[in-house]
């Protein structure tokens, strides 16, 4: 599939809101993969697709998953907002036909991941730091990345477990664990 027909499907699934974020992201996408020598139209790609499960209703999520063999682990169980990016990596790749790499950029999406290559980190970034998000530590996110990607990286997951403690919700372990990663990996992050 082009993007165009993607663009059209996830246009049709998804509430206007969540479209131009979509659309935003894509652009993002696009915007450090060229930083980063990534392919420019794989993260495009991505970025318009990243969130098509992210609007399906909980009772119909979880059939899907269950339809589809998709595991949820025990936070995930009790966090439905993080369904979308296992069931939207199930999507994209058997209605779209990405491929494994791609697919695994949508799985990463929301909760990161230690594993996560360029691309993987690209779409994370992208998906917080695009043009319409407009919180003060996002836009120095959104700078730094273009600078360092790690350090965006770095920056984004945090925000994203200040957000998630800022409204009592539980907090992913492979968000945690990536922080630390990237921590212990790069003696000068700070």
């Amino acid at each position: 599939m082009d993007y165009e027909q993607i663009e059209k499907y996830v246009k049709e699934r998804l509430s206007e809101k969540r479209f131009i974020h979509s659309k935003g992201v894509a652009k993002r996408a696009v915007e450090l993969a060229r930083i980063y020598g990534e392919d420019e139209e794989k993260a495009r790609l991505i970025g318009i697709a990243h969130d098509i499960a992210k609007e399906i209703p909980k009772e119909e999520a979880l059939k899907y998953a269950i339809e589809n063999e998709i595991e949820f682990d025990e936070i995930e169980k009790n966090e439905p907002g993080l369904w979308h990016s296992k069931i939207g990596a199930d999507i994209v790749e058997k209605r779209f036909g990405f491929s494994k790499d791609m697919k695994q950029a949508v799985l990463y999406h929301t909760t990161g991941n230690v594993n996560m290559n360029t691309m993987d980190k690209i779409v994370y970034i992208a998906d917080k730091t695009e043009e319409n998000r407009t919180n003060r530590d996002l836009v120095i996110a959104r700078e730094v990345s273009n600078q360092n990607l790690d350090k965006g990286l770095l920056l984004v997951a945090k925000r994203t477990i200040e957000y998630s403690l800022a409204k009592n919700s539980l907090i992913h372990p492979d968000t945690i664990s990536l922080m630390n990663h990237i921590i212990m990996n790069n003696q000068n992050i700070n």
